[in-house]
C-alpha cells in the first residue's frame, strides 16, 4: 500500500507505439528481415520503468527478445513472459547456472568459467538440456565485456562449441563505444575488429543465427551507419539484431560529430513519446519575509516577501541534490524553481509567482503538465550526468503505476 504523494505513472500506449515506431525504422531502414530484428532491453529495472509490467506489455504484443541485466531479472521476466527469449546481458557468475537453464534464460558469455559453470550445471540435471544456447560478447575496443578478437578466442572460446558439448552458439554481439558519434573512426575500428572476430567463428565452423552490434543511437542515426550493420550480418551469415533501450522509453540520444557540440536529431525525437512520468504534490505552503533563510545551510536567502511549497520527495527517491537552486519542477503549468538544498526526503519550491498554490496541488517533476514539459534530458544537463541514470536512479520505494 502506497499513500505517499510521490508516485511514476507507466504509460503502456506509450511504451508500446514507441516499440511499434522503433520497428517501422528498422524496417525502414532495411534492418529488419525475417524474424526478430529488434531486442527490447529491460535491464536495469526497464530503465527504471519496472521491468515486470513492461515486459509483459512488450511480449503480450509480439515482443519475441527482451534483454534483463542479471540471472535474478530473468526470473522475474521470466514469470511475467513463459515464452520470451531472454537475454542476460551482464554475464553469469557461480551459482547462478543452474538457475539460467531452469528458466530458459540466454545468457551473454565471453569468459571460459561462464562455460564451465554452464556446462557443469547440466550435468548435475535430472533431465539435462539438449542445448545451451549463449551469445558470445566480443570486446571490439570498450575493454569492457567480451573476448577479444585474438587467439584467445579461438584457443580458448570457439573449441568449446563442439558436438560433445550441450553449448550452443546462437549469437554473436558487440558494443560500440560511441555510436551517437557520426563520423566516428573508433567505431569503425571496432566494426572492422568484429569482422575479424566473425570470421575466426565461420572459420571455426560456427554459425550462429544473430549478431548484433547496435543500440538506440544505432537504430536511429540511418544511413551509412545501418549500411556497416547489414553488413557486419551478411558477413557472418547471420539476422541482425539491435537492442534499443533508451528510445523504447521515449528518448532519444543527442548525436554528434566528432569534436562537436551534441545535438537531438529532432525527426527521432519527434517520433516517440516519453513512456514515464514522475509526480509528486504539495504538502505544505508558507510565506517568509526578505532575508530570511530556507533549507540547509541557508543556500536560499529570500529577496522579498516569498512563497514556498514543500514535495515529500528528496535525493533518496533518486531527485538529484545537484538541482539544488537549480531545477524546477511544475506546478499549476508553470515552473517553479527549487529554494535551497534538495535534502533527503524533502525539497522547497519558490511559488511566489504562480498564484493560487496550495496543499494538494499536484507536482509534475518530469513529464508534462499544461503547455510546460520538463523532459530527463532536462534534468540530465543540470545534474551533468545522462538521461540513463536520471531514469534509472528514480528509487525503488516511488511506486510505478500504470496509466494508459
Amino acid at each position: 500500500m502506497h499513500n505517499r504523494p510521490v508516485w511514476v505513472e507507466i504509460s503502456r500506449n506509450k511504451l508500446l507505439a514507441n516499440h511499434v515506431e522503433l520497428r517501422r525504422i528498422a524496417g525502414q531502414a532495411g534492418l529488419s528481415g525475417d524474424g526478430v530484428d529488434l531486442l527490447a532491453v529491460l535491464k536495469a529495472n526497464a530503465y527504471g520503468h519496472g521491468m515486470e509490467d513492461c515486459a509483459r506489455l512488450l511480449a503480450g504484443t509480439g515482443a519475441e527478445w527482451i534483454g534483463v541485466t542479471s540471472v535474478e531479472e530473468g526470473i522475474r521476466a521470466r514469470a511475467v513472459c513463459p515464452e520470451t527469449n531472454l537475454l542476460v546481458m551482464s554475464g553469469i557468475w557461480h551459482g547462478e547456472a543452474e538457475a539460467a537453464i531452469e528458466h530458459r534464460l540466454t545468457p551473454l558469455v565471453w569468459e571460459p568459467f561462464h562455460l564451465d559453470l554452464l556446462e557443469e550445471a547440466a550435468l548435475k540435471l535430472e533431465r539435462p538440456p539438449a542445448s545451451i544456447p549463449v551469445h558470445l560478447e566480443i570486446d571490439t575496443g570498450m575493454s569492457r565485456q567480451g573476448v577479444r578478437p585474438s587467439s584467445r578466442l579461438t584457443s580458448e572460446i570457439l573449441r568449446r562449441f563442439h558436438l560433445a558439448s550441450a553449448l550452443q552458439l546462437e549469437g554473436i554481439a558487440t558494443h560500440f563505444s560511441e555510436p551517437e558519434v557520426l563520423n566516428s573512426g573508433e567505431t569503425r575500428e571496432q566494426a572492422s575488429r568484429f569482422v575479424q572476430a566473425i570470421q575466426s567463428v565461420r572459420a571455426a565452423g560456427l554459425r550462429p543465427a544473430w549478431i548484433h552490434a547496435g543500440n538506440s543511437a544505432s537504430l536511429l542515426r540511418g544511413e551509412p551507419f545501418s549500411r556497416t550493420l547489414r553488413e557486419l550480418a551478411t558477413a557472418a551469415g547471420a539476422k541482425l539484431m539491435l537492442r534499443p533501450g533508451l528510445s523504447l522509453y521515449g528518448y532519444a540520444p543527442q548525436f554528434r560529430e566528432a569534436g562537436q557540440a551534441a545535438v537531438l536529431l529532432e525527426a527521432a525525437s519527434e517520433r516517440l513519446s516519453p513512456v514515464l512520468a514522475w509526480k509528486s504534490r504539495v504538502t505544505s505552503v508558507r510565506e517568509i519575509q526578505a532575508g530570511e533563510p530556507a533549507g540547509y545551510n541557508s543556500t536560499f536567502r529570500a529577496g522579498r516577501p516569498t512563497r514556498l511549497a514543500l514535495l515529500p520527495l528528496g535525493y533518496a527517491d533518486g531527485f538529484s541534490r545537484l538541482l539544488s537552486n537549480r531545477g524546477s519542477v511544475l506546478v499549476r503549468g508553470q515552473r517553479a524553481p527549487i529554494a535551497g538544498r534538495v535534502s533527503m526526503d524533502q525539497t522547497i519550491l519558490d511559488v511566489t509567482r504562480i498564484p493560487g498554490v496550495e496543499i494538494g496541488d499536484e507536482v509534475v517533476v518530469i513529464g508534462l503538465q499544461g503547455q510546460q514539459s520538463i523532459t530527463a534530458w532536462e534534468i540530465a544537463d543540470l545534474a551533468g550526468t545522462i538521461p540513463y541514470e536520471v531514469l534509472c536512479g528514480i528509487a525503488a520505494r516511488v511506486p510505478r503505476v500504470l496509466v494508459g
